[in-house]
């Protein structure tokens, strides 16, 4: 049996070709903006981003891989092939953050982390209006079990709009009116922030919450100089999105 650090060993040279690869697609994708450049044609052409995603898709399933993760990775590859295009009719040095991370200031336990924004989550005083404007923009909208709480996505952004009629949410809404209520950020293990924010003394609203779907949650209590509160989130269960139930618990939480 492999022990350890032959295991690691073997991903890091899975990483590598990964990253040559990566290298020979953009070199690729800079020769594509080149032909486009010449010819005139679009920079974005919506059918064929669908079309990649949806056969990259099919290719994660035959492979046996999260197709939700798979499209993620894929959309941030066309985030970057698309600012590549752009880049390279600009003149000025990229910035790099490799002098901060070799340099004498070590990252952070959160940079060291966290991935992406999860969800934001926004209270609306009028939730049909909320909807129909997210609608406007192109979100799609999941209603959830809870008739007070919808989902919008598009690609990978969430947002999940919390309506009226719960005492807590009254109350927030009162206090605030509406807007964000907080944004959650999904972290390799909630577990270890929760440890890293209490050292840094960041007040806490909860600790670690587990949901029946593998969400591993933690809270911080709101930021009076900023309006902002934050959660952590990290997935040990399927891939499922955040339920109302969730949603509802943590205004309960705020409320108390």
């Amino acid at each position: 049996m492999s022990d350890l650090s032959q295991l690691r060993q073997k991903i890091d040279e899975i990483d590598l070709a990964i990253v040559k690869l990566l290298a020979e697609r953009m070199d690729v994708c800079r020769q594509v903006a080149e032909v486009k450049a010449g010819t005139g044609t679009a920079v974005i052409q919506p059918q064929r981003v669908r079309e990649v995603l949806t056969v990259r898709r099919q290719w994660a399933i035959d492979n046996q891989v999260d197709p939700d993760f798979t499209e993620q990775l894929f959309r941030i590859l066309l985030s970057e092939t698309h600012r590549i295009e752009i880049a390279e009719e600009r003149n000025e040095i990229a910035p790099s953050k490799t002098a901060e991370v070799s340099g004498s200031a070590p990252q952070s336990a959160l940079d060291t982390v966290a991935c992406r924004i999860d969800h934001v989550v926004v209270a609306v005083a009028n939730l049909d209006s909320a909807m129909v404007f997210l609608t406007s923009l192109g979100f799609k909208i999941t209603r959830t079990q809870d008739s007070a709480i919808v989902t919008a996505d598009a690609g990978g952004v969430t947002v999940v709009l919390v309506g009226p009629g719960d005492p807590a949410v009254d109350a927030h809404l009162a206090s605030h009116g509406s807007g964000v209520q907080h944004i959650a950020i999904e972290v390799l293990n909630a577990g270890f922030v929760q440890q890293a924010l209490a050292e840094a003394k960041v007040p806490l609203l909860t600790d670690v919450i587990v949901d029946a779907d593998g969400h591993e949650q933690v809270f911080t209590v709101l930021d009076p100089s900023t309006g902002v509160q934050l959660g952590f989130i990290s997935r040990t269960g399927h891939r499922v999105p955040i339920s109302g139930q969730n949603v509802r618990a943590l205004f309960r939480a705020l409320a108390r």
